[in-house]
């Protein structure tokens, strides 16, 4: 029997950069539904990515951070005769996009004593110089599939 095809969500691009990875972030950002709230985070982030880095567009900081912090490999628990082996695979674009976001906002909410706005630009600009947790993160998983390569047969 065939799977059921899934509905993607086909966000909107943001109205001040006009981006849809933009508002994708701000969707993962926003906490209880409060979008508003995660708006102003991400624009205070990206003015504060600015004034750091000096870039008159922060968006080039942010896409250079998203692309960095998006693993290429991940291991994948597959079953084999009663026996778990983590299997490695390649990861496709749409979840190599979902696992930077989520690894680069988890690194921000991490990080205790500052504003959200202020935690969010360090780690994105972090991000993009190839520094930082989500990018620790990265390489951590991609250690992971390198060790697991032997199993790379089962891939399914």
């Amino acid at each position: 029997m065939r799977r059921k095809i899934k509905n993607k969500n086909i966000v909107k691009p943001d109205f001040v950069y006009n981006s849809q990875k933009l508002e994708k972030f701000i969707n993962y950002v926003m906490w209880s539904g409060k979008k508003e709230t995660g708006r102003k985070v991400v624009y205070q982030m990206l003015n504060l990515v600015k004034e750091k880095t000096g870039n008159p567009n922060p968006l080039e900081v942010f896409n250079l951070a998203v692309k960095n912090a998006g693993p290429l490999t991940e291991v994948r628990s597959k079953r084999i005769g009663g026996a778990n082996y983590q299997v490695p695979k390649e990861v496709r674009p749409e979840r190599r996009l979902a696992l930077a976001m989520r690894w680069i906002r988890d690194a921000a909410r991490g990080g205790k004593g500052k504003p959200m706005h202020i935690k969010l630009a360090d780690e994105i600009i972090a991000a993009s110089r190839n520094e930082g947790s989500a990018i620790k993160k990265k390489e951590d998983t991609h250690k992971m599939a390198e060790a697991n390569k032997a199993f790379a047969h089962f891939a399914w």
